[in-house]
C-alpha cells in the first residue's frame, strides 16, 4: 500500500472529527474503477463521431479532461462540441442514440458504459473501501456526488450502496434541475440533505471540474485523487491536497 506523502504527512490527518462532519464523495476514479470505462466510452462514441466528419480524433489526456470529466452526460457533449465549432440540436433524453443531436450523442456513450457494468467491470478501490470504513466508524455523515445517471447501479455492482446515507446523482440533478460540476449546487444539496454546513464538509475528487465545483461552494476542504498524473492541475483547479489514493489518508495504525 502507498505510504502516505510527506505533503499528507505535513497537513497531520486533515480529516478528523474535530474539523468536519461530513465527507462527499464522487463516483467514477475516486471510490471505483469506472473512471477508465467513462473514458474509453467517451472516446469510442465521439471517435466514430469525428471519423465520419473528417475531424479530428478524442483525446482523453486533453478533450476528456478539460471538456467532458466530471460532468453531466449531455453537458459533456455539449461542451466537447463546442471546442471543436460542431453545432447539434439539443435532442430528448428519451431517443435512441444517434449521431445527430447531442442527447442521441449522450445516449450512445451511455449505452457502452451499460454494457461494461452489465458484464462485471466495476471495481472498487481498496484503499477507498478502508478509508470509507474508518470513517464509518469514526462517526462521519457520507455521501456520493456524481453526474453519472448510472451512480445506483454502479454502486450496486461494487457492492458499496449501502455505505452512503445520501447520493446526488445525474437523475437527481435533471429531477430537480440543479446545476452540474462545475457548479458547486450538486455538493451543497448533498450536503444539505447530509444536515452539514460546507464549511465542516469534504469534497474528495478526481475531476478538474469537480474540484472547481469544491473550491467554488467553500467547502472545508477539497480532496483530489490524481491517479493518471495531474496533480498540478487539481491542486490549480481547487485541490488543497492532492493523494494518489485515498489509503494514504488512513491513520497510521489503519496503515499497518
Amino acid at each position: 500500500m502507498a505510504e502516505p506523502t510527506l505533503q499528507n504527512r505535513q497537513q497531520d490527518n486533515p480529516v478528523t472529527r474535530d474539523r468536519f462532519d461530513a465527507v462527499l464523495f464522487d463516483l467514477d476514479g475516486v471510490l471505483t474503477s469506472t473512471a477508465a470505462i467513462h473514458a474509453d466510452a467517451w472516446k469510442a462514441m465521439f471517435d466514430a463521431f469525428l471519423s465520419s466528419r473528417g475531424e479530428r480524433l478524442f483525446d482523453i489526456d486533453t478533450d476528456y479532461k478539460k471538456y467532458v470529466d466530471g460532468r453531466p452526460r449531455y453537458e459533456g457533449v455539449r461542451t466537447f462540441l463546442e471546442s471543436r465549432g460542431i453545432e447539434l440540436p439539443l435532442g430528448e433524453s428519451s431517443e435512441e442514440p444517434n449521431d445527430r443531436t447531442i442527447s442521441g450523442l449522450g445516449n450512445k456513450k451511455d449505452a457502452m458504459v451499460k454494457r461494461a457494468i452489465a458484464e462485471g467491470r466495476v471495481q472498487p478501490f481498496p484503499g477507498s473501501l478502508r478509508w470509507i470504513d474508518q470513517l464509518r466508524r469514526a462517526g462521519f455523515k457520507l455521501g456520493v456526488v456524481s453526474s453519472s445517471r448510472n451512480a445506483g447501479p454502479v454502486l450496486k455492482a461494487a457492492k458499496m450502496d449501502h455505505l452512503f446515507s445520501v447520493r446526488v446523482d445525474g437523475a437527481t440533478l435533471a429531477e430537480e434541475n440543479i446545476k452540474g460540476k462545475p457548479a458547486p449546487d450538486s455538493f451543497l444539496k448533498a450536503a444539505e440533505r447530509l444536515g452539514a454546513t460546507p464549511q465542516r464538509t469534504v469534497v474528495v475528487e478526481d475531476a478538474l471540474s469537480g474540484v472547481e465545483a469544491g473550491r467554488a461552494g467553500r467547502f472545508g476542504l477539497v480532496i483530489g485523487v490524481d491517479r493518471e498524473g495531474h496533480g498540478d492541475a487539481l491542486r490549480k483547479h481547487g485541490a488543497d491536497i492532492v493523494v494518489t489514493d485515498l489509503g494514504e489518508l488512513l491513520s497510521d495504525k489503519e496503515q499497518k
